[in-house]
């Protein structure tokens, strides 16, 4: 796997840009396509159940 450095803080004139995973080929789901217009979903991780909610300031919350 590929490491994936960048400098703690950016020179002048440079905006710290934040990894895009495709640029790592890696897949990319969206949210919205994910959720399918819910607030919560439910994901079975094997043995394990977690709940991913969307809060009313629209981040994403996972929880076990």
């Amino acid at each position: 796997m590929a490491q994936i450095t960048r400098p703690v803080t950016p020179t002048d004139g440079e905006q710290e840009r934040p990894v895009d995973a495709r640029d790592l080929g890696m897949p990319v789901v969206e949210s919205v396509a994910l959720m399918s217009g819910q607030r919560e979903l439910i994901i079975r991780h094997g043995t394990e159940t977690y709940r991913l909610r969307v809060t009313a300031s629209n981040k994403l919350i996972l929880t076990k």
